[in-house]
């Protein structure tokens, strides 16, 4: 009964289903990987001390920022360069912008600065100026920004003097000079009062290493793809089921196939067809027939002998 199975039409059928349901168990257990290594991360990051607690060390010793550098204290000397405004930043609630300059360090490389936050709109503003001289800031140190993170504006066209992304890939257009790839905030107001109005800018925490919408988006993909895995299955065997009905059905003859005049295949008939009609006429037929089949049951002599 199950014969169907391996004609062209199922092959192609099942060899889908073989491949299928793999891809999506293989797809559903990656995510369900990404969602532990997020809480993993989550765990790691809560037994680890507060970063910004930590001994500030020279900004070079910390580089490349990743999960355990990331909100470490970092120490660089040199003199306040370039300065920007990072617009449409949200702090308490409000919001606001960054009041961003370049440290041009003792290597030539600048450090990008993050001075504080002001409430209001970037164009027009009045910022507290830069402190002069050879200066040593201690910030916490933070990775490029990219279109993903919070408050960054990708779209550009910004009026000059502002930036939509603290990253070196977006500084290297504006200034002539090499750019640190991180950055650093600075956790307390600037010394001698210059930066009095600014709020300091708390240091965020590294991606990947919270429970964010992210993580509950991979549990919630794991089990799109395990119901699809499933999904696919049922269908298949549903598929199978009416097939073999279908099949025993034609079987056991309660699905004749049609003939050409859409009555029983090859033109037979029924019981029901030879049955002689009601009335004295379907009574003469009968009996017409019945005397012909008598005479064709006998022999040419006893015909004649008749």
């Amino acid at each position: 009964m199950y014969r169907f199975l391996l004609t062209p039409r199922w092959w192609g059928i099942n060899l889908f289903v073989v491949l299928a349901i793999p891809f999506c168990v293989f797809m559903g257990t990656w995510q369900l990987g990404r969602f532990e290594d997020r809480v993993q991360s989550h765990e790691q990051a809560e037994k680890q001390p507060d970063p910004s607690t930590r001994a500030a060390k020279p900004l070079d010793e910390l580089l490349p920022v990743d999960k355990v550098t990331s909100g470490r204290p970092a120490m660089a000397t040199g003199t306040y360069g370039d300065q920007f405004l990072v617009p449409g930043r949200e702090l308490d609630d409000r919001q606001g912008f960054y009041v961003l300059n370049l440290l041009r360090t003792e290597g030539g490389k600048a450090l990008p600065v993050v001075r504080g936050w002001l409430p209001g709109t970037a164009s027009g503003a009045r910022v507290p100026a830069a402190p002069q001289g050879v200066v040593t800031v201690t910030g916490d140190l933070q990775a490029s920004e990219n279109i993903h993170s919070d408050g960054v504006d990708a779209r550009g066209g910004l009026p000059e003097g502002q930036l939509g992304m603290i990253s070196a890939a977006a500084l290297v257009n504006l200034v002539d000079y090499d750019v640190y790839d991180a950055w650093v905030t600075l956790p307390e107001a600037e010394a001698g009062g210059t930066g009095g109005a600014m709020k300091p800018v708390p240091a965020a925490a590294p991606a990947g290493s919270g429970l964010d919408l992210k993580a509950f988006q991979n549990l919630g993909y794991t089990g799109e793809w395990f119901v699809f895995a499933g999904f696919v299955l049922f269908m298949w065997f549903r598929l199978v089921r009416r097939e073999a009905e279908a099949v025993r059905d034609v079987a056991l003859g309660l699905v004749p196939e049609a003939g050409p005049a859409g009555g029983p295949a090859g033109g037979e008939v029924g019981p029901e067809d030879s049955r002689p009609e009601a009335g004295p006429e379907g009574a003469a037929a009968s009996a017409g027939e019945a005397a012909a089949q008598d005479l064709a049951g006998k022999t040419p002599e006893t015909a004649q002998g008749s």
